[in-house]
């Protein structure tokens, strides 16, 4: 009778393809000192060479040969894996090197590793939620999945206010009071559309309201800032925000997440959370190599300078030729496009025709109706490639018929 579950998970697929968003991976091999190039395999067990456009490796820091001798050092040193839980054997010096490295990049008396952004955020927010009693968090609607689970694993009463909207968040905190405990939870850099944060008039109502600030930076840490450290850093607010969150996974190009603030905050995460607790540490070499990130971008601005450059001559060009762009501040470059499948048809086009690789954005990482393509420049890529991207784009655009912007 076991067929029938094989019934429901078969259903549960075809549900999915026939909304025009199962989702497919590229089989890429990056090629260190050749990036953003890479290899595709086909099932077929053909190759072929592709200029990567949506990779989060925004700064090709994951390639930078300081960092892959840092890891190489402490690989040949230390060997492997940590060997347990940060609690049991996992405590590694290049750990506690590491967290003091972040915490001082934020400029907060503590810092705490996470094997990943997502599971910092679960973690930590569904930890604030069980540690401090009657707490509401006020949630901007377009935050990410990771701190939806974290407030919902919470349990803890929660706002949602609209994007970006002060004047809805002060209703929510006026309506509370300033006796009530509250937090607000927002992101710097809204990674799907590219928006940023008023981190200053946040920091203002929570000041007015006596709310905590988390903030999620994990699209900007390395990218913005004069040591990189953000958006915040940038704003001038780092000093106001009471949990920092960020990730090495993106502009530092290796993985893991982490939370930065006072000492007792980041004590009490740490005594109380079992996405920390149960969790085994990162290998030492990763955390070797993100000091050495993170120390590097402290001291270099060249990549995100570049980078920055690259990003606005992108969207010159793709406005230029009336692509449907959504116009933000910040590096990520969205094209909406509006229906998964006429989507997945641009990006399979994108990749056969013009070796472009950039994934399809679909429901449910954006709404139903916004399907898209997330375009990601890095330092690394010429004035040749950003003219091939461009130029390509339009020629689909002209072979489909899709609506340009107005």
């Amino acid at each position: 009778m076991k067929h029938k579950y094989n019934q429901y998970v078969e259903e549960s697929i075809n549900s999915i393809i026939s909304e025009g968003r199962y989702r497919t991976f590229a089989n890429i091999t990056r090629s260190c000192g050749n990036y953003p190039h890479a290899t595709l395999y086909h099932d077929d067990g053909s190759e072929q060479q592709i200029t990567v456009w949506c990779s989060n490796d925004y700064l090709g820091m994951g390639q930078n040969k300081d960092i892959l001798n840092s890891i190489k050092t402490t690989l040949d040193s230390v060997g492997a894996g940590s060997g347990g839980t940060r609690n049991i054997s996992g405590t590694t010096r290049q750990h506690v090197l590491l967290e003091s490295e972040i915490a001082a990049l934020h400029q907060k008396q503590a810092a705490l590793l996470f094997t990943s952004g997502y599971v910092a955020n679960d973690a930590t927010l569904s930890t604030l939620s069980k540690i401090i009693p009657d707490l509401v968090m006020l949630s901007d609607e377009n935050n990410h999945a990771s701190m939806i689970e974290g407030i919902r694993h919470g349990g803890a009463p929660k706002m949602i206010f609209k994007h970006n909207d002060m004047a809805d968040l002060e209703d929510k905190l006026r309506t509370l009071g300033s006796e009530k405990n509250t937090i607000i939870v927002f992101e710097s850099v809204y990674s799907m559309d590219g928006y940023t944060a008023k981190i200053k008039e946040i920091c203002d109502l929570a000041e007015k309201y006596n709310a905590l600030t988390y903030i999620d930076e994990v699209h900007a840490v390395g990218m913005y800032g004069q040591k990189g450290a953000g958006l915040a850093e940038q704003a001038e607010q780092m000093g106001r925000i009471d949990i920092i969150e960020g990730t090495l996974a993106k502009a530092y190009g290796l993985m893991g997440g982490y939370i930065s603030g006072d000492k007792i905050m980041i004590d009490a995460i740490r005594s109380y959370a079992p996405g920390f607790i149960f969790t085994t540490s990162l290998p030492p070499s990763i955390a070797a190599g993100a000091r050495t990130s993170i120390n590097y971008l402290k001291n270099s601005s060249l990549e995100r300078d570049k980078m920055h450059e690259n990003v606005s001559i992108i969207k010159d060009k793709l406005t230029q030729k009336q692509l449907p762009l959504i116009h933000n501040d910040s590096h990520i470059i969205p094209i909406i496009v509006g229906d998964p499948v006429l989507t997945k048809k641009v990006t399979d086009q994108l990749l056969n025709d013009f070796s472009i690789y950039v994934q399809p954005i679909n429901y449910p990482t954006v709404s139903k109706g916004t399907e898209r393509l997330r375009i990601t420049a890095s330092p690394l890529h010429t004035h040749s490639d950003i003219d091939h991207l461009v130029e390509s784009l339009d020629a689909i655009w002209k072979d489909m018929k899709i609506a340009r912007a107005a």
